[in-house]
């Protein structure tokens, strides 16, 4: 009995702790370490870097251009979402940064009554995987409310290792 006791106050304080963790999202998106241009927080999670004239980091900026390359189509310009993708601004409220990388890399399928959503996989998409980073940072900074619709006016340096490492993931 004891044991049946112990193990359902430990299921409940799971579901707890993981309905705190999903309510948090991704955290403070503050930066607190930098590698060849990619800002990260305290989590260890990609992040944006948005001074105070504007400029955004690389990663921001190279986000953008490559959401409107390859998540527009569904998601709108603002990534407010459509008549039949959601708004990623409101869903990278309530993700972590896997859950949101999963996604993308996995695709989602939701088929209720009314209708059927589906999303496709783009683990096998070098446009999208070789810039996963960037879309996500770019879609943390939407969702922050740091970043507005428009293509960022200014933005920080190309990294020198940058093209090194595109070539390399796209082989």
């Amino acid at each position: 009995m004891k044991l049946a006791a112990s193990l359902a106050c430990l299921a409940a304080a799971s579901l707890l702790a993981a309905a705190a963790a999903r309510a948090d999202g991704a955290g403070d998106p503050a930066p607190v370490t930098s590698t060849n241009g990619e800002y990260f927080d305290k989590d260890g999670n990609p992040t944006y870097k948005i001074g105070k004239d504007g400029m955004v980091d690389w990663y921001t900026f190279i986000g953008y251009r490559m959401y409107g390359a390859n998540c527009l189509q569904c998601h709108g310009p603002d990534a407010l979402g459509s008549s039949y993708a959601p708004s990623l601004v409101d869903s990278l409220k309530s993700l972590t940064t896997q859950q949101v990388q999963g996604t993308i890399i996995g695709g989602k399928r939701n088929i209720s009554a009314s209708q059927e959503l589906v999303m496709p996989s783009f683990g096998e998409n070098k446009n999208v995987m070789c810039y996963l980073d960037p879309i996500y940072v770019y879609l943390r900074a939407r969702s922050d409310g740091a970043l507005n619709r428009e293509r960022p006016s200014n933005h920080e340096p190309k990294p020198a290792d940058w093209q090194k490492t595109v070539d390399g993931c796209f082989g």
